[in-house]
């Protein structure tokens, strides 16, 4: 039976990967981006909420573009969690890890208003700590995972200059 554990036990091939980042900057980077994952899927969660429930008079605009955002979210997900496994680490398990169980319950009687101010403000955390990630991956010399969060950052910040659009005087 021992046999059978240490076969479904998760292997990760780090030790001997040689692809010009150091074991250390690998595991640094990883985490980072493990934190990112952890914040992208709150946000993709708590914009899908927003979609669901939006109403008044800007509800056609906001039910359209946070369906655009969520999809765009869920999609980086993956980008996220494969850079991770390519730099020889396991993305995080998500169940409850830094993911507000409340978000639902922030949704009901919230303004349209609100709840795209909510959006922005975690676009721009989201922003700030792709921006660091990217800032100390590129300094490392990886460059795969800073090109992939600029791409990112491109995503959050056209979706900030959205948001912030709707809700303008």
């Amino acid at each position: 039976m021992s046999n059978a554990a240490e076969v479904l036990k998760p292997r990760t091939h780090a030790d001997s990967m040689n692809i010009g980042l150091s074991d250390a900057d690998r595991k640094e980077i990883s985490a980072g981006l493990s934190e990112i994952l952890v914040g992208t899927y709150r946000l993709l969660i708590k914009t899908h909420i927003y979609h669901w429930n939006v109403v008044g008079p800007l509800f056609h605009s906001i039910h359209v573009l946070t369906e655009e955002q969520y999809n765009a979210l869920f999609e980086a997900t993956d980008i996220i969690a494969e850079r991770i496994r390519a730099l020889g680490h396991h993305a995080p398990i998500l169940a409850g890890k830094g993911l507000d169980t409340s978000i639902e319950l922030k949704a009901s009687g919230r303004s349209a208003l609100e709840m795209v101010r909510d959006l922005v403000e975690d676009h721009e955390e989201a922003v700030r700590k792709m921006r660091d990630i990217g800032t100390m991956a590129d300094e490392k010399g990886d460059l795969v995972t800073a090109d992939m969060l600029t791409a990112r950052l491109t995503f959050h910040e056209k979706a900030l200059w959205m948001l912030r659009a709707l809700i303008t005087d």
